[in-house]
């Protein structure tokens, strides 16, 4: 099924946890789809709940962020088949845990493909079609990783540091043009996310987050409203103004400890 029509929201890795989420939100504001992600089947079968529940039209383009080309043919793509794009919501991601030397570096080097690469390109592609129209909302899923050193996910939380200041940059850069740009910060959230990115037991692992489907709502009411910055939670909000005023090397220490594994 094609999207002819403005007004689409484009969602990256929106098969599972928070971008499953994100993509409920759409439909049910009656917004048209694009949902991409590897696993084409569950992208299949968000599509057609969508479709039964709202009655909005729905892309499904599976797309491989890891790679070179994939951000590039997702565009390409979206372009032959003449969708347009007035929000994209950059939430595909994913962690590796263990010291950075050791770990494999082809998925460190995929991390950052996703985490950051994809990320950066989607929005450099997309960006100048709202500027000209003069619309649109972009959400990029940040962390609370994004404030703080990670000693044991060191690459991740440095993925996250800079999807925060590329998102606050461009919020700056945006201004009067009717485009925002939303960095939503999640702390623990109860996804897949801890066990693909191979964290053992850990006291990080043992922190009871926050639902899915709870975190999108933040999300999605910030990006709607224009905001910079969005922290779910009151705790995350209060561990992150912390953050500010803790000495580094204190800082390093506690988050090794966190990572840790027990």
């Amino acid at each position: 099924m094609v999207i002819s029509s403005s007004g689409a929201a484009l969602i990256t890795g929106a098969s599972s946890g928070i971008g499953y989420e994100f993509a409920r939100l759409c439909a049910a504001d009656k917004r048209s789809l694009i949902v991409t992600a590897r696993n084409a089947e569950s992208l299949k079968q968000l599509a057609a709940e969508s479709r039964e529940a709202h009655g909005v039209g729905v892309d499904v383009i599976p797309a491989d962020l890891a790679t070179n080309a994939g951000a590039k043919d997702l565009v390409g793509e979206l372009e032959r088949r003449n969708i347009t794009v007035d929000i994209l919501i950059n939430n595909a991601g994913f962690g590796t845990h263990g010291k950075f030397w050791e770990n494999d570096v082809e998925q460190e080097q995929a991390l950052l493909h996703v985490n950051v690469v994809s990320l950066m390109l989607l929005t450099r592609l997309l960006l100048p079609g709202m500027v000209a129209r003069g619309r649109g909302r972009i959400l990029n899923v940040a962390s609370t990783a994004a404030f703080v050193p990670g000693p044991l996910m060191a690459n991740y939380y440095a993925s996250k540091a800079y999807v925060l200041s590329l998102s606050e940059s461009l919020s700056s850069e945006l201004r009067g043009t009717g485009v925002t740009v939303t960095a939503l910060c999640p702390g623990p959230t109860a996804t897949a996310f801890q066990s693909r990115a191979g964290v053992k037991p850990s006291k990080l692992a043992d922190v009871a987050g926050m639902s899915a489907a709870d975190v999108a709502r933040v999300g999605y009411d910030a990006m709607m409203a224009g905001k910079r910055v969005a922290i779910p939670g009151v705790k995350n909000r209060l561990l992150v103004g912390l953050s500010r005023f803790a000495p580094r090397v204190a800082l390093l220490g506690f988050v090794r400890k966190l990572n840790e594994s027990r």
